[in-house]
């Protein structure tokens, strides 16, 4: 091939992070490939609190474009490109390790320098791009970090694959053993992701917790075996009386409101474990009872991100009939309603779940 093919020129429109909380939607440069490159045309992308805080907290300088669950078609490939051709329907992670460092050969891979460098981009700093309307996909996520799209299947049920996989390296860390409870405190998008997953793992019990009605009858029809309003319930009451008198084994934060840290080791048991999943802000902070922790033995850890072992199962299992990640699926929105769409996943009412935005509706292209 001597040149990008079908090389997308011209402008775009995406939803750029200006600072001082703000976004707007501009039309930016379509940005151009290089060799080894790929662009996608963004067919869907989901919001994520990940983004939401680094655009609330201005974690990171302007300008930006984020997004990073992206789903679209192949638009145009670089030079040396065999492995996708225009047309090809993907989806695509924006952090792919080196695995060769210190913490790849830890299998620590969100800690990989190379990790850290985000591969997708739709301009300026890349940020995963997927709030525009074409991406760009550097070429050593092209060559690992990129999944098929099956034939039949939906680019909002691929915009899962990236959250999907966080959630099954945060499982994997939890190390659980056969029989063993666990309870998923916060039931948005992420924590229903968890108690979907769990509920198809043989022997565990799945507990799940929130303080809105319709995400706790959800999270019972999902695979829960009980689900508690926060707000109400003495959590860690709750579940010794379903346990034994012991607590949970397994307390999995998936959400991040004040005092839901100390909520989850309290309702876990002695040697218990606790795994901080949503507190990926500087500005989130806990206090801990130390005997709670030291004297009885319980482990505290985080998870973060994904985990490039395991991307094809992460595909795989949202590619699952009996896995109905569209349940989820409350809002989808065009690119022009960005803002609109980030403030009901920062302030979720009750009938707001996972929040696509599309880029292409609305736009002035054929």
């Amino acid at each position: 091939m001597s040149g990008p093919s079908d090389q997308v020129e011209g402008t775009m429109r995406a939803a750029v992070y200006r600072g001082a909380q703000t976004v707007q939607v501009e039309r930016v440069q379509t940005p151009p490939i290089g060799p080894g490159e790929i662009l996608i045309r963004v067919a869907s992308c989901g919001i994520c609190h990940t983004d939401l805080k680094k655009i609330e907290h201005d974690l990171l300088p302007p300008p930006r474009i984020y997004g990073h669950e992206t789903a679209g078609v192949v638009a145009a490939v670089g030079d040396g490109v065999t492995k996708y051709v225009p047309g090809d329907r993907v989806c695509v992670f924006h952090h792919i390790p080196c695995q060769d460092c210190f913490y790849c050969r830890r299998r620590a891979y969100a800690q990989c320098e190379t990790y850290k460098k985000v591969g997708v981009t739709a301009g300026f700093e890349p940020a995963g791009g997927g709030f525009a309307e074409y991406v760009r996909v550097m070429d050593w996520i092209v060559e690992r970090g990129v999944e098929k799209i099956p034939d039949g299947m939906s680019f909002e049920k691929a915009t899962f694959v990236e959250p999907v996989n966080t959630c099954l390296k945060g499982l994997e860390k939890c190390a659980l053993d056969d029989e063993e409870s666990v309870v998923v405190l916060g039931q948005g998008p992420i924590g229903l992701l968890f108690t979907m997953l769990l509920a198809h793992k043989p022997g565990a019990t799945v507990y799940a917790t929130d303080i809105m009605p319709l995400r706790l009858e959800k999270s019972m029809r999902l695979g829960a075996r009980e689900a508690f309003d926060a707000s109400s319930f003495d959590l860690g009451r709750e579940l010794r009386a379903r346990t034994n008198g012991r607590g949970a084994d397994v307390a999995i934060v998936a959400a991040s409101a004040p005092g839901i840290v100390e909520q989850a080791v309290a309702a876990t048991r002695p040697g218990g474990r606790v795994m901080l999943f949503a507190q990926t802000s500087p500005q989130e902070s806990f206090t801990l009872d130390g005997a709670g922790v030291g004297k009885g033995e319980r482990m505290i850890f985080g998870s973060y991100s994904a985990s490039v072992e395991l991307q094809r199962q992460s595909a795989e299992t949202v590619w699952r009939e009996d896995f109905p990640v569209e349940e989820l699926i409350s809002h989808r929105l065009p690119l022009a309603e960005l803002q609109r769409g980030m403030e009901l996943a920062r302030r979720p009412s009750e009938g707001s779940l996972k929040i696509l935005v599309c880029p292409q509706e609305g736009s002035d292209r054929d």
